[in-house]
């Protein structure tokens, strides 16, 4: 439906030139873009709903006495669907310090929540497929969980900021007597104003991809992170670190470069820096982290996006 939508768009009604540098670029635009709101709307409410029935203390009754690797990884998969970026995570991370949960199982979450988040799938899944989709999240669950579980090993706990924490922020069991009305309308609520903020980054993240797959020259891109180069993952996550951008402007970017000749791993590995571990980032935590902790933190997560992004080369 989309693409029949984009084609009688672009070469019926605009009377484009099929083949052309423009005409590529405004079909590409007129596709995703549609496509990518309605999948986020519709995903996005679903996914709000069932928050519902997780509020954050929840979650830390169910964390809390597991073993680490386990609470690592539960941490790591609640992350997915709390809070968006890494600014409203924060909070809610050092409420679970101060409520006795891990440093290093805390930090899972902090790592996966504005890298893994329903946002993220519905872009990957409308983008890429989900063959794609499923990689990204389980790439990202692995270096969350193992990333999360070093840290804590190093016993580092005495390097988080004491700052004041707003404990409403951690929730406190009054999900519970939400009616099915009630979550449905909070939940309609929240997409909507998700997507009022979000929607100018996937806006803008599209036109940029359209602007690569169609104007740019895939040998550029190859030349200097293509398959043949053994520091191309390196390399993309050296330019992705130093950019900020939430998955929602990041992700289209990476379908553009991937379509250019960029290698899956390789594109992986820059859109996990963009949007786990960049500089703004950096500047963010530092807020709650103090520098031996936060350089733990960037090192341990970008040895694990490099080594992610080789593997997936080397397989795929």
């Amino acid at each position: 439906m989309f693409k029949l939508l984009a084609d009688y768009l672009t070469y019926d009604l605009f009377k484009m030139q099929k083949g052309t540098q423009l005409a590529d670029s405004i079909n590409f635009f007129l596709y995703d873009l549609p496509k990518i709101y309605f999948m986020l709307l519709a995903i996005v409410f679903f996914v709000a709903i069932l928050r519902s029935y997780l509020p954050p203390d929840k979650i830390k009754k169910i964390v809390s006495g597991k073993g680490e690797i386990v609470g690592n990884f539960l941490m790591a998969v609640f992350g997915i669907f709390m809070p968006f970026c890494t600014c409203s995570a924060i909070p809610l991370f050092l409420g679970m310090i101060e409520s006795g949960i891990p440093l290093g199982v805390a930090m899972s979450f902090i790592i996966s929540s504005p890298t893994i988040n329903e946002v993220a799938v519905v872009l990957l899944w409308g983008l890429f497929g989900w063959k794609v989709a499923g990689l990204y999240i389980f790439s990202g669950l692995v270096i969350a969980t193992l990333a999360g579980f070093f840290i804590g090993r190093l016993k580092m706990e005495k390097y988080v900021e004491k700052m004041a924490y707003d404990r409403s922020l951690a929730g406190n069991g009054e999900n519970d007597k939400l009616t099915i009305k009630q979550r449905v309308k909070t939940a309609y609520e929240y997409t909507i104003d998700l997507f009022k903020y979000i929607w100018i980054y996937v806006f803008i993240g599209i036109a940029i991809g359209s602007v690569i797959h169609g104007y740019i020259p895939g040998d550029i891109l190859t030349q200097y992170a293509g398959k043949d180069n053994p520091f191309a993952v390196i390399i993309a996550v050296l330019i992705g670190v130093p950019l900020y951008a939430n998955c929602a402007g990041a992700i289209p970017v990476a379908q553009a470069l991937m379509d250019k000749g960029l290698p899956l791993g390789t594109s992986l590995a820059f859109l996990m820096a963009v949007t786990g571990l960049s500089l703004p980032e950096f500047f963010i935590l530092r807020r709650v982290m103090k520098l031996p902790l936060l350089l733990t933190f960037f090192g341990i997560v970008a040895l694990g996006i490099v080594l992610i992004g080789y593997m997936f080369n080397f397989v795929f």
